[in-house]
């Protein structure tokens, strides 16, 4: 009876100590996005299952117009995702509803280290996506402004190249803007100076901004300083000036005004020259002028030894209140690597934020130029995207309708933003 007794005993210690080793407990991942539908991450997800049978992730695509106020719903609420995509710019205005990376996650052998971050991504993710020498996203890409141009209209207008910098565009609008007898657009050479007809208007305000050295905040982002001096010089006010002054019937690069087709339109339609653009509105413009002889090169630049392109992506973050923020942030692990990235990328023709892929999407005809500016991605600290978008609406608004000048206009626009900063 004796050795029945330890047989027993030692069966019944083997048992206990194989509990939970059967396997990792199941998991179901609720994943929300924004402009991605699941083709975007279907193969990527099948690659993350393989490795991790136990863990389910589950996509749901919202539209942008709904996305925020039902995201930040469902969160009050208890009842939103483990996974959602946040603006490279919303670390300020959400962070409270994010949990930052753990220094350890089970199963995950090779998580994203600060090092490791700032080894394998461009140099602005950094800036917008760890806060306190903790990561609270990871991207998957990263676009950034660049030049769009007919070519045919370059052409006739005996043009040989693209304009790199701002000083070669001040020459080419001369030369692409045609006007009737009343003095009327017939073509314009590129669409600047406006806001409601010109696609990311204020974001291509906010890059010349940054080109021409203006300090858009405080060293600790406490304040808003666009309207403050560098160095001797007004740059804020020079900056917005040249944004308007394309609007502007007196000026000599007068090339566009609000009686124009939208941007996007008007260059399908082949009556603008060049416009500022992102990479997704590559398949906008084939869908809309599937012959149109057009081509993309990188932004134009205020100094080409001091390249600066405003960026605007967005990076997949865990939720602060997620049951399976371990599993969650294995899966943002995956998504961000190599292997995870690399499918997302094939699926929606984006440009990287690895910089070992970037390498690979260099010479590609379509995204090259937007993989190669992701390196000199450059972006600011915003507290509300939204309102500061508007805030800029206005600014450029009121210069255009003569309602203040461009000195007043930008000390206003400041002023707004601190309101906002404050709160």
């Amino acid at each position: 009876m004796g050795v029945i007794a330890v047989a027993v005993f030692l069966t019944i210690v083997l048992v206990l100590r194989n509990v939970g080793r059967t396997g990792a407990e199941p998991a179901t991942l609720q994943f929300w996005g924004v402009f991605d539908d699941h083709n975007a991450f279907d193969k990527a997800i099948s690659g993350f299952k393989a490795q991790n049978p136990s863990i389910n992730v589950k996509y749901r695509l919202l539209t942008f117009e709904n996305y925020e106020q039902t995201l930040i719903n469902s969160l009050a609420a208890g009842t939103g995702p483990d996974i959602f995509m946040i603006h490279n710019t919303w670390l300020a205005k959400h962070g409270d509803k994010l949990t930052p990376m753990p220094a350890a996650i089970p199963d995950e052998k090779n998580p994203f280290t600060i090092q490791k971050f700032k080894t394998e991504f461009v140099d602005q993710t950094y800036d917008d996506l760890v806060y306190n020498n903790q990561i609270y996203a990871l991207p998957l890409y990263v676009d950034t402004l660049a030049l769009y141009y007919n070519k045919d209209l370059f052409n006739s207008a005996g043009i040989t190249r693209p304009p790199q910098t701002w000083d070669e565009v001040n020459r080419d609008v001369q030369l692409l803007t045609k006007f009737d007898n009343l003095g009327n657009i017939t073509q314009a050479g590129f669409a600047l100076g406006t806001v409601r007809n010109i696609n990311r208007a204020t974001d291509i305000l906010m890059d010349m901004m940054i080109q021409s050295g203006v300090r858009m905040t405080s060293a600790d982002n406490t304040s808003a300083m666009f309207g403050s001096s560098v160095g001797g010089q007004r740059v804020g006010e020079i900056a917005l000036r040249y944004y308007t002054n394309f609007a502007d019937s007196n000026d000599s690069y007068y090339s566009w005004n609000d009686s124009q087709h939208y941007s996007v339109d008007a260059f399908a339609e082949g009556t603008l020259a060049m416009m500022a653009g992102y990479s997704r509105g590559l398949g906008v413009i084939r869908a809309k002028a599937p012959r149109l002889n057009f081509a993309v090169a990188p932004m134009p630049q205020a100094s080409l030894t001091d390249v600066k392109n405003f960026t605007d992506y967005w990076a997949l973050a865990v939720a602060a209140k997620s049951k399976h923020s371990d599993e969650a942030w294995h899966f943002v692990n995956y998504m961000a690597s190599k292997e995870g990235a690399t499918s997302y990328l094939n699926a929606t023709n984006r440009p990287s934020a690895r910089r070992d892929l970037i390498d690979l999407q260099r010479n590609e005809p379509d995204i090259g130029v937007f993989a190669v500016q992701a390196l000199s991605a450059k972006s600011w600290f915003q507290i509300d995207n939204l309102a500061i978008e508007k805030i800029f609406a206005d600014m450029i608004e009121d210069v255009n309708f003569k309602r203040s000048s461009v000195r007043d206009a930008l000390s206003q626009a400041e002023a707004r933003v601190n309101v906002l900063m404050q709160r």
